[in-house]
């Protein structure tokens, strides 16, 4: 149920975040708003402050924004979104994703500030982090350690020795001298779960032969260490770690698509509703860093994923408009709806597809 509440909260505030810069550059640019609504209707709640109905509703995913004229009609009214420029009107169809990038930057910030786990690479950032730890950044499918119970970012804090006693690495390096030799030998690795104060041992099996490219257990290891910065200098890195991962979301979205049209299938696991709510829950359970960093990795995929000149995303409204500039008038209104219907239903069938697997592989 906490899982669930937290989803619910995450997917509002980012859709929410989304919508308020449709509707913060709408009223920039002179078009009249109609409703900004939290939530989606029927309506709960709500007040008229000059022309715009602020509205709390009854389903609470993420919030709309009502622009007079956005679906083409009154052209002739000063006041709506098909009078104005191109330009403006790009603005406006293209706020929300530059919203959710801002909010990643933010999100990112903030942990900056308050000190977030990462990968510990250097000798700078070694000396500087704190509360380092040896953690499980993989886990092979049908490893021994996958099969021990082992779990990504679970943490080795040492080995059970013969004697009783517990052989503590200091480095990723000492972990895979201890794991190679003791190659083919069952030993107890003491690990540490993110989230909970007990330690668990798990007595495993290391294999003798693994296969070419894995271990002896099985897994990938960092050292990793958490980092806070002075408020000026999180600023700048909140910046720029949401730049990062926008760049490597694209990229990863990029190599995803190459790999369907190349050989008709997905090279990666493509998560929906149940998927990212389950995800949140987890990150919610092993820490509020790994949280705030996980809904800034959400809030950029949701603004890649609305860029995409796709209809009824808003890359496809942009498309939309940028043809409208080309042909210098605007597209029939039929055939726009009908457009942005088709694109809606592909989207549609998607989400059903992709929540039919979650709910085969989390349920």
């Amino acid at each position: 149920m906490l899982t669930f509440i937290i989803f619910i909260i995450v997917i509002s505030v980012l859709v929410f975040v989304h919508e308020a810069g449709h509707f913060l550059f709408a009223k920039r640019a002179g078009m009249r708003v109609d409703e900004f609504g939290f939530g989606f209707p029927p309506r709960l709640w709500g007040f008229k402050k000059g022309d715009t109905i602020y509205s709390i509703n009854w389903i609470p995913f993420g919030g709309f924004v009502k622009i007079h004229g956005e679906d083409g009609g009154h052209r002739s009214e000063a006041d709506s979104f098909g009078s104005k420029s191109i330009t403006a009107r790009l603005k406006v169809v293209l706020a929300g994703v530059v919203m959710n990038f801002l909010f990643a930057a933010l999100l990112l910030t903030v942990g900056n500030y308050l000190g977030l786990r990462i990968g510990l690479f250097t000798d700078a950032e070694i000396s500087s982090a704190t509360n380092k730890a040896i953690q499980v950044i993989e886990v092979v499918a049908d490893s021994p350690a996958q099969k021990a119970g082992v779990e990504i970012l679970d943490s080795i804090v040492g080995f059970r020795q013969d004697n009783g006693s517990i052989f503590t690495p200091a480095s990723v390096k000492d972990v895979q001298d201890f794991i190679l030799s003791h190659a083919g030998k069952t030993v107890t690795i003491v690990m540490k779960r993110p989230g909970q104060v007990q330690v668990f041992e798990y007595p495993i099996h290391l294999r003798a032969l693994p296969p070419p490219g894995q271990g002896p257990l099985g897994v990938s290891l960092a050292l990793t260490g958490v980092i806070a910065h002075p408020w000026y200098v999180a600023i700048w890195k909140g910046i720029y770690d949401a730049v990062l991962l926008t760049i490597n979301t694209v990229l990863g979205y990029w190599m995803l698509l190459q790999k369907l049209f190349v050989s008709g299938k997905l090279g990666a696991e493509v998560s929906g509703p149940i998927g990212i709510a389950t995800l949140t829950g987890q990150a919610a359970r092993v820490g509020f860093s790994y949280l705030l960093q996980f809904i800034a990795l959400i809030s950029v995929n949701l603004a890649v994923l609305n860029v995409l000149p796709f209809p009824a995303l808003d890359g496809g409204r942009a498309l939309m408009l940028i043809i409208e500039k080309v042909r210098r008038k605007p597209l029939d209104k039929k055939i726009e709806g009908t457009i942005n219907a088709i694109g809606f239903a592909v989207l549609l069938i998607l989400m059903v597809l992709v929540t039919i697997k979650d709910i085969s592989k989390y349920l």
